[in-house]
């Protein structure tokens, strides 16, 4: 008869097995860890991403250049027809203005598709996803393109201002015309440009457009969509004008001033010291300055819409 052998009573118990560390690897359950270190992210991240897209797309390339040819050939050919003539009677540096009313349309079209470009291809979502701090986006699209579009626009204001005053600088003034509103812009009986004309020429045309651009990129976040965002643009800048030159009658006579005075084109023009309504010294800067606000406005709405809607 066999015996159960039973472990005496004083018997050590076995000993467990020793517990897995949580994430080690070569072990069942265990996790992954990424060789790539991981970085908080910030804005100068957004704004590398944004200026990677709007350089390798080609609607950057096309409105671009277009804005060069308008800018350069208009301003140019506008220039080479008052050089046939003995005295233009108007400021230097004016004829510039001719080519940038057309190439600030490029400016504007660009400046929807920086963001309504994304919304129709729905890459939005992608963008959002990779950065979900909305507002980031937005503000990296504004610096990208406002740095960018003031560049280009000066740039080519600029070299539009060189070509006018090379051609038009040996003008003789009249002596009648002399003590006008160009008296300041003569020197030994020549028209010359002073260091404010190029200023406002240069620099604030450079800043104005530039500003209709970001206004029209603000514009596009809204309407997300670029064909109204465009057509709402073109209405904002051509329809004050337009209006005015068709609202007839004494009766009118203050509204249409009012619109024509604070058009955009006019503002414009008041840069190049052309003015199409107001006071004919003004400079042009306290226009820029109310564009500023506005379109400071209307980015602003943008970014409170944009954290709100749906993608």
């Amino acid at each position: 008869m066999s015996t159960q052998q039973y472990p005496p009573q004083d018997a050590a118990p076995m000993a467990a097995p020793p517990a897995q560390a949580p994430g080690a690897p070569g072990l069942p359950g265990a996790g992954y860890s990424s060789p790539i270190p991981v970085t908080r992210t910030h804005i100068g991240h957004a704004i590398a991403s944004e200026w990677t897209k709007i350089r390798s797309v080609r609607s950057t390339m096309w409105t671009l250049s277009l804005m060069f040819v308008l800018t350069l050939g208009i301003g140019l050919a506008t220039a080479a027809g008052l050089s046939t003539q003995d005295y233009t009677g108007m400021p230097l540096l004016s004829s510039g203005l001719f080519g940038l009313m057309l190439g600030q349309l490029c400016v504007i079209t660009l400046g929807v598709l920086v963001i309504t470009s994304e919304y129709g291809t729905g890459m939005i979502r992608t963008t959002l996803t990779a950065c979900p701090q909305r507002g980031r986006v937005l503000l990296a699209k504004a610096l990208i393109f406002f740095v960018l579009a003031f560049v280009m626009t000066t740039v080519a204001c600029t070299l539009t201002a060189m070509i006018n005053s090379a051609l038009l600088s040996d003008q003789d003034v009249p002596s009648y015309a002399r003590s006008g509103d160009l008296a300041d812009s003569i020197e030994g009986g020549k028209l010359v440009a002073n260091g404010g004309e190029w200023l406002g020429a240069t620099v604030g045309a450079g800043l104005y457009v530039a500003l209709l651009g970001l206004l029209s990129l603000a514009v596009g976040a809204l309407l997300r969509h670029s064909a109204g965002a465009i057509t709402t643009m073109m209405g904002v800048v051509l329809l004050p004008l337009v209006m005015a030159l068709f609202m007839v009658g004494e009766a009118m006579k203050t509204v249409r001033e009012k619109l024509m005075e604070y058009s955009p084109l006019n503002g414009l023009a008041t840069l190049y010291r052309i003015p199409m309504e107001g006071d004919q010294d003004a400079t042009g800067w306290p226009l820029l300055g109310l564009l500023a606000l506005v379109t400071a406005v209307v980015l602003g709405i943008a970014f409170a819409l944009l954290n709100q809607r749906d993608v």
